[in-house]
């Protein structure tokens, strides 16, 4: 019987260069895994920063890159810490456009009912470099209709 999905991952991948700056004693993003979309990034702090319940604080991370054009980095949440203590990235997914070449912070927000500390070097977010197509926008008339046609938010039920 022939299996669906039998083929082995491979160890390989296609990697697109990113050049980085770094500040003195600020770590690279890491990937955890062979197979991980999101490289890590780590607080660059010199000391610890409380986020109260409710609250949003800027991280650095002493980090500037340098995107190829055609790309941008995706800053999204760790799914720990959005589980264990309700911390995620506020501006969910953030983008660092190509661009762009200041340091990059992560805004965390505090969902949860207790305090959060961040401490240096803590793992806080993760960075996915993602290919960017830009649209040439036309102003038009008329749009081709649709049978959804203009129905929004919640208009196809629960079920």
């Amino acid at each position: 019987m022939k299996q669906c999905c039998s083929h082995q991952q491979e160890e390989t991948h296609d990697l697109v260069e990113v050049l980085i700056t770094a500040e003195e004693g600020a770590e690279v993003p890491r990937y955890a895994s062979s197979g991980a979309s999101g490289a890590d990034v780590k607080a660059f702090i010199k000391s610890e920063i409380t986020i109260l319940p409710g609250q949003s604080v800027l991280i650095p991370t002493g980090l500037r890159f340098s995107i190829p054009l055609g790309y941008e980095i995706l800053v999204r949440p760790r799914s720990g810490l959005a589980l264990k203590h309700q911390i995620t990235v506020l501006n969910s997914p953030g983008t660092i456009d190509a661009d762009y070449r200041g340091e990059v912070g992560v805004i965390l927000i505090n969902h949860g009912k207790e305090p959060f500390v961040v401490t240096p070097g803590m793992r806080m977010a993760q960075l996915i470099l993602c290919p960017v197509v830009q649209a040439a926008f036309i102003r038009t008339e008329e749009l081709v209709a649709t049978t959804r046609g203009a129905g929004g938010f919640g208009h196809t039920g629960l079920q």
